[in-house]
């Protein structure tokens, strides 16, 4: 499991003083870099192999400004050519909010789909949540 630590920012709040449900997305983003340097470790743009093929995030709890966030990232799932990472933001001891997104090995130049090799399986395995 990778932590990262997100302070929340004024500016991401809504008009309730939450933080908007358009910002975990984002913070789920950007604490999936450990993940994305498994395939590519200079996170070089032009160097990618990843697509996103699918997003959801659960709102489960009230997140505010003020109070540090934590994003815990596991891998729930690895495939053949496919993985799902789960993501949850941890606030003052509760879950508030769940992520999970599907990533695919993929080839730009060809515009398809490709198997994860041996090395980069091998590295999400390490990072398998439990099933629960």
């Amino acid at each position: 499991m990778f932590i990262e630590k997100v302070m929340p920012r004024f500016s991401e709040t809504d008009a309730l003083g939450h933080i908007n449900n358009t910002v975990l997305p984002v913070w789920f983003e950007a604490s999936r870099a450990p993940i994305f340097r498994f395939f590519t470790p200079d996170l070089n743009p032009h160097d990618w192999k990843l697509i996103i093929a699918k997003v959801e995030v659960s709102f489960v709890g009230e997140l505010f400004y003020g109070h540090e966030v934590t994003i815990k990232t596991s891998v729930e799932h690895v495939g053949t050519s496919s993985f799902v990472l789960r993501q949850e933001a941890h606030q003052q001891g509760n879950c508030c909010a769940v992520g999970k997104t599907v990533l695919v090995r993929y080839d730009f130049t060809a515009k398809a789909k490709q198997s994860l090799s041996v090395s980069e399986k091998s590295s999400l395995n390490e990072h398998l949540a439990p099933a629960s």
